[in-house]
């Protein structure tokens, strides 16, 4: 999955950045609203981490203006604003969750699964399982059922895990190279051309070749489930 981090305290930003890298996310971080404020129209983010005190447009205006022209990515608000009526704005203009800070890393990474499997649900897709492969998002493991029912359990690097989850969030559809790339590098990583193929034939060697589909010339995917 690839997250924005919109903060402008670059403590608080690395922090959030190298955790986040650490549990398999790509992340593009900005530090105002005015370079924030496009920043969702051109990629399609599964999850932002907003501030509300930022330089340029703040935290509140931002997620107005985006929500107003149908930009639904879930939001979670990070910032230390703690006050009641501050929440209930957040959550008023759109926000799917509100943090305080300072804030536990564990419990926002937490935080972060349930807003993207209530966005996956609410758009009626099928999220991290197709029945025979089941992502873990906490254990990074893919479980496995074979012909007969019975499960095995194989561990996966970042990129292996990325990639699959963008697979299992939309069983049946074929994702290109491109879309691929979006979902697990962040801006401005350098990505070698054949990056895609290679972390396929990786997860090929521990899924099974015939649970992860090539479809020539336009991408891949994985079957959908019963």
């Amino acid at each position: 999955m690839r997250i924005l981090v919109v903060e402008d305290d670059p403590l608080i930003s690395n922090a959030l950045e190298n955790s986040l890298k650490s549990s398999a996310y790509a992340v593009d971080c900005v530090s105002d609203g005015n370079q924030a404020l496009y920043a969702p129209k051109d990629i399609s983010y599964d999850c932002i981490l907003l501030d509300l005190g930022l330089p340029g447009i703040d935290g509140v205006q931002l997620l107005k203006t985006w929500r107003s022209e149908s930009i639904f990515t879930p939001v979670i608000i990070i910032t230390a604003r703690d006050g009641l009526d501050d929440r209930i704005q957040g959550l008023d203009v759109g926000a799917d969750d509100y943090v305080v800070k300072p804030f536990d890393l564990t419990e926002l990474l937490a935080r972060i699964r349930a807003v993207t499997r209530r966005s996956a649900n609410s758009n009626d897709v099928v999220s991290f399982t197709n029945g025979t492969l089941t992502l873990d998002p906490v254990t990074h493991e893919v479980m496995v059922k074979d012909e007969a029912g019975v499960l095995s359990h194989c561990p996966l690097t970042s990129r292996e895990y990325s990639l699959l989850e963008a697979l299992l969030r939309r069983p049946g559809a074929v994702l290109s190279r491109e879309t691929l790339e979006d979902k697990i590098y962040a801006f401005g990583e350098e990505v070698e051309s054949n990056a895609i193929e290679f972390i396929i034939h990786n997860l090929r060697k521990k899924v099974g070749s015939a649970n992860i589909k090539n479809v020539r010339g336009v991408g891949w995917k994985v079957i959908k489930g019963n």
